[in-house]
């Protein structure tokens, strides 16, 4: 519901609280859009300044997801791709 009363004439005021009618459409069709849209993205994925792997070389070697807080001692493997672990995991987490 909009009311304006800033003019005189019942006219204006009526096509202002149209406006202004119209401008909270839009805003809501706008934020259900987005919702929308979010639920097709899904979880935003890993961008600059999220980190999500730690990986450590020297002076001791550990790797350690900081999603699940899972560590690994052998970082070499990580690094060629023995990514099963860590997977497993967030997969336990998001159950």
């Amino acid at each position: 519901m909009v009311t304006c009363q800033r003019e005189r004439k019942q006219e204006q005021n009526r096509e202002i609280a149209m406006e202004l009618l119209r401008a909270k459409l839009w805003q809501r069709e706008q934020e259900e859009r987005e919702k929308k849209m979010e639920t097709f993205k899904g979880p935003k994925m890993a961008s600059w300044g999220l980190q999500i792997r730690s990986y450590v070389l020297h002076p001791y070697k550990l790797v350690k997801d900081l999603r699940t807080e899972h560590e690994e001692t052998n970082p070499d493997s990580v690094l060629d791709g023995a990514l099963d672990e860590f997977i497993e995991e967030y997969l336990k987490m998001e159950a």
